[in-house]
């Protein structure tokens, strides 16, 4: 200690500045308001004093040995500083990179944290000490300036983005911060230009922090409720205070390495080396532990706020984890959305099935393949009271909870931890045991109260997806019901044309055509039934893309079918026409239409099918002089499942006949008056004369 170190401006200066963020702290101490608000301008004012203060210990005892001491608390303040500004900011923050998670937000505190490094790293020479020839610490000096820059704009910045009606309540106070950062501006840019820290200027920067204190407590005055803007989220506060303890950790760190340096002689700089290397690995491990992330944020919860949660966000976070879940395993989904509540990292889900309980997903629990049934104690409990349980609270006051008694294979895990039902209205759809935390949680009515929310929130998605699920299956059989009705349809009209063959078997079983005919008719139903087969299977219901099928070879297909039973069936035109459509359902349909005109024209068996082209469309015309139908039964029961006038029919072959059209992007228009017979017109899309048979549509 120098004789004379009261009269160093220094003692003084910061010894003034020391008493006065001192105050500020006891102010806020003394008038506290819960919040993280209050809470992280204490650490701002505490971190500012203490600094002060050695800079003091310095003053009095100048030494390299209470400079860092000084110059590391010194660093500290600016981290503090800066985790305030950042916390400020990111509240405000609607750019699109905050709204994607924080982007804009993290980018900022990862520069900040590069330059809170770059000065740990670098250091500064005490004041009046130059270093002409080491540019270290010409680095150091630019990594202060640095830092001072970036935390004006950071003030700049959280002024810019307040609310007008708020401003003059934040304003004292970001006109402080910015006051002590100006003030590092100017000693750092001249220790920039001369190489040494002008002992004058870091005298009076201890006076410059304390002026600012009257305008930080301006602030608290004005704003006694805090009801202004500067709410501080959750995500943030522990983003913060992550940052102020990784940025503690490292000064600490880095007078451990100082101190052995200088006391290990020879071997100092590699342990020094060591050191840091060990710290940041350990730094970074520490970082990317669960557990240590559930820790902090359960101390943010109990020291900084009111209230455990944020709500808002945690009702998001489980909602969107509820929704990551696929439509056929939402299971996983709901237990994992009900742990990360409770910072469980796992459990299991009994689901209801039929009368029992069954589990059906676990994560980090035995497997238990018992079924419980809906008579059993647990879940008529759980049913009546909705409760949520902890299990050894359960088994240790078991009077408490109508001496329940739970099933042995729950009991007996060791890692059950709670029992949160799944409800919705007076059912119980299922009900999740969740194991024990990453972290000790106290179950208070706030825990309970959130758990019983998200479990009736879980219930119903769970029903739902049960309800959908169901709802495929019933959509699945009634597809496969419609396919087997056109199945059937299909092999009416195939025996159709067995009978039609048998009846004139007696009369040309001797003439070679109709043997060669019958043969081929036989073959074509064969084959028919063959493809009638394959599509009731599940795969075979897809429709194929249309392909380019020429039309006036499909109509003579039909026309030599209905040779082989003798009947009369004319075709005009056709010849190289293509449409887009299918060649064995066009064929289908085409039959389909000439096998109902030829039933309606029984005194006039003649039918005509007539194909032509108009621009862009290929147009089938069955025409036929029969009985003809009205406007009414045309327009209300043509096309409609199940309407027939025939005492044999089924009602569906018209109705499939215009499904199909339409699926190819045709149309199937009637013309028809009663006793003038009936013109069936087939529209469908032509394919341009450069492609070729079966070229798939675009």
């Amino acid at each position: 200690m120098t004789a004379s170190w009261y009269s160093h401006p220094g003692v003084w200066s910061y010894g003034f500045a020391a008493l006065a963020f001192a105050w500020l702290a006891l102010r806020l101490m003394t008038h506290w308001q819960p919040g993280g608000k209050p809470a992280m301008l204490l650490a701002m004012a505490g971190a500012s004093s203490a600094a002060a203060a050695a800079a003091v210990l310095f003053a009095v005892l100048p030494s390299m040995n209470t400079w860092w001491i000084a110059w590391g608390l010194d660093l500290l303040r600016s981290a503090a500083i800066l985790g305030f500004l950042l916390a400020f900011l990111g509240v405000r923050d609607k750019s699109k990179e905050a709204q994607r998670g924080g982007r804009g937000w993290a980018m900022l505190a990862s520069i900040g944290l590069v330059l809170l490094l770059a000065q740990l790293l670098l250091g500064v020479k005490p004041p009046g000490v130059p270093d002409l020839e080491v540019t270290t610490h010409k680095l150091g000096f630019a990594s202060q300036l640095a830092l001072a820059v970036f935390g004006l704009v950071l003030a700049e910045q959280c002024y810019r983005r307040t609310s007008a009606g708020a401003r003059w309540q934040v304003r004292p106070l970001l006109l402080g911060i910015a006051g002590v950062l100006a003030f590092d501006l100017v000693l750092y840019t001249d220790a920039l230009l001369f190489r040494v820290l002008e002992p004058d200027l870091w005298s009076a920067r201890g006076i410059a922090q304390a002026v600012t204190v009257p305008l930080m407590l301006i602030t608290l005055q004005r704003a006694r409720d805090w009801s202004f803007e500067l709410s501080i989220s959750r995500g943030v506060m522990t983003g913060s205070t992550a940052l102020l303890a990784a940025g503690a950790y490292l000064v600490l760190m880095s007078g451990a390495g100082l101190l052995l340096r200088y006391v290990g002689g020879s071997w100092g700089r590699a342990l020094e080396s060591a050191l840091v290397f060990a710290a940041l690995l350990l730094l970074v491990a520490v970082g990317m532990s669960a557990t240590f992330r559930a820790k902090l944020r359960v101390l943010v919860a109990k020291n900084f706020f009111t209230y455990r949660y944020d709500y808002r966000e945690e009702w998001l976070r489980f909602t969107n984890t509820l929704g990551s879940g696929t439509a056929a395993e939402p299971w996983y989904a709901c237990v994992q959305a009900l742990g990360d509540l409770v910072e469980s990292p796992g459990g299991a889900l009994w689901l209801r099935d039929v009368d029992a309980y069954r589990q059906v997903v676990r994560s980090g629990l035995p497997a238990d393949p018992a079924r419980l049934p809906e008579t059993d104690p647990l879940p008529a409990f759980l049913r009546r009271t909705g409760w949520v349980l902890e299990i050894s609270d359960v088994i240790a006051k078991s009077s408490k909870y109508e001496s329940l008694s739970l099933p042995t294979s729950i009991a007996a895990i060791r890692e059950a931890w709670l029992i949160v039902p799944l409800r919705t209205a007076d059912q119980l759809v299922g009900f999740v045991v969740l194991t024990e935390p990453r972290v000790k949680i106290d179950l208070d009515w706030e825990v309970l109260d959130l758990l019983k929310t998200a479990g009736r929130q879980a219930g119903s998605y769970l029903a739902y997806a049960q309800a959908t699920e169901a709802l495929l299956e019933a959509r699945k059989f009634d597809a496969f019901h419609r396919m087997s009705t056109f199945v059937v349809h299909d092999l009416k009209n195939l025996i159709a044309q067995l009978q039609l063959l048998l009846s004139n078997v007696e009369r040309h079983r001797d003439n070679p055509d109709f043997q060669r005919d019958m043969l081929r008719t036989i073959e074509h139903v064969v084959g028919r039934m063959h493809q009638l087969t394959l599509q009731l299977r599940p795969e075979g219901s897809a429709t194929d893309p249309a392909r380019a099928v020429d039309v006036g070879a499909v109509v003579r297909r039909v026309q030599a079918l209905r040779a082989a039973g003798r009947s009369g069936l004319k075709v005009e035109g056709g010849e190289g026409m293509l449409a887009w459509a299918h060649d064995d359902l066009l064929e289908r349909v085409i039959s389909h239409l000439v096998q109902n005109a030829f039933d309606a024209s029984e005194a006039q068996p003649d039918v005509m099918v007539r194909v032509r082209r108009e621009g862009d469309g290929v147009f089938i015309d069955v025409e036929d002089r029969g009985k003809g139908m009205t406007p009414e039964f045309i327009r209300d029961r043509l096309f409609r499942p199940f309407e027939t006038t025939k005492d044999s029919g089924m009602g569906i072959g018209a109705f499939e006949c215009q499904q199909y059209v339409q699926r190819v992007g045709g149309r199937l228009e009637v013309e028809s008056a009663p006793e003038q017979g009936t013109r069936m017109r087939i529209r469908l899309r032509a394919v341009e004369p450069a492609r070729s048979v079966n070229e798939v549509a675009a």
